[in-house]
């Protein structure tokens, strides 16, 4: 299956090198332009974020939808925040409206500040649980062809009924991430695919045979995995090198950064940063030390044709898409369309080209 190429879009401008693009006011026009961006780019899909403060994202999403013509729309969702029956039908509805360029990525973790700004005041491991059972009820609305009924322990509902229906089948792909036991549970019984954080590729080798081992004991067909990156490029690889030491100055510069772990997944790049500030030769973590491991915060660096490279190691690992964004957010998304998508997925052609040449 060809690589998939994500890319994050906000809505409104970003001001110099920052690690998010989520907060801030509403600009249509910059929201328009920034996804047109990323389809004329050749990124497959955009996430957009969550939290308790942005603006809606389905709402985000289909603006973005009716401004472009085929990029897809990989959406936060927390369960919790509305019943899954709403959000079965809210998610076929944009489905089947925007010819099926949708998926959903599933936060159900995130800090309990953020959560309890959106009046949730659930325990972290018991948000997991309430997460799993609303996955089920998602996916029972979603490809049950009779009514049914439901009782657990964080939802009731009593002849349940559809008419809105996906147009994937048997509907949009799930993302999660997390590294803590309740989160990797939840999608391994749930989810269709494993976002991880860039990691070094014998922890990653790693994490992936874990992930894969436990959706096969909940019954679940092999999951597919995503790998989040910010690369910074280059023409040459001294210049790539410079310009990463002028985003580790502007990111400090800046301050107000995080400067503790918020969760196990953040836990695990500091203690890799800790071990070193690069790895695998491209991948650097002086950043990823610097938020305290939040966010999409780990780096290859490189020229185009070194970082595609970087990456292709992974994808012959058998990480299917990428989720990548530079810190010059609007800029690094038409620097990454010039040569480095078009060389990953490439690259990514030649090795399935050489699989089926191998069976």
């Amino acid at each position: 299956m060809p690589v998939r190429v994500i890319g994050m879009i906000g809505v409104d401008p970003p001001k110099g090198n920052t690690l998010h693009v989520i907060a801030g006011g509403i600009s249509p026009g910059f929201l328009a332009q920034f996804a047109r961006a990323h389809e004329a780019a050749g990124f497959d899909l955009v996430l957009v974020g969550y939290y308790s403060s942005s603006a809606d994202g389905f709402s985000v999403a289909a603006y973005a939808a009716a401004h472009t013509q085929r990029l897809g729309y990989l959406i936060a969702h927390r369960p919790g925040v509305v019943v899954p029956t709403l959000a079965a039908r809210t998610v076929a509805t944009f489905d089947a409206l925007w010819g099926g360029r949708l998926a959903l990525h599933i936060i159900a973790g995130v800090s309990d500040e953020d959560m309890q700004r959106d009046g949730d005041f659930t325990p972290k491991d018991e948000r997991y649980e309430r997460a799993a059972e609303y996955l089920e009820v998602m996916r029972k609305v979603w490809t049950s062809t009779e009514p049914f009924d439901h009782a657990g322990r964080f939802y009731q509902f009593k002849d349940v009924r559809t008419d809105a229906r996906p147009v994937q089948q048997p509907y949009p792909p799930l993302f999660f991430g997390g590294s803590s036991p309740g989160a990797l549970l939840m999608g391994a019984q749930h989810c269709d695919v494993f976002a991880m954080y860039g990691e070094p590729l014998a922890e990653t080798r790693v994490r992936m045979a874990e992930f894969r081992a436990m959706a096969s004991a909940a019954g679940r067909p092999a999951p597919g995995f995503n790998m989040s990156f910010r690369p910074i490029i280059g023409r040459t690889e001294g210049e790539a090198w410079d310009k990463a030491a002028k985003v580790l100055q502007d990111l400090k510069a800046g301050g107000a950064l995080p400067t503790r772990a918020l969760d196990a997944s953040a836990e695990r790049l500091v203690d890799i940063a800790s071990r070193g500030d690069v790895h695998d030769e491209r991948l650097w973590m002086p950043v990823a030390a610097l938020a305290g491991g939040r966010g999409n915060s780990t780096c290859l660096v490189g020229t185009p044709e070194q970082v595609a490279q970087a990456m292709l190691k992974y994808y012959r690992l058998g990480i299917g898409s990428f989720l990548i964004r530079g810190f010059d957010p609007v800029a690094d998304v038409s620097d990454f369309g010039r040569e480095l998508i078009p060389r990953l997925k490439q690259g990514a052609l030649e090795i399935d080209q050489e699989r089926l040449t191998t069976v």
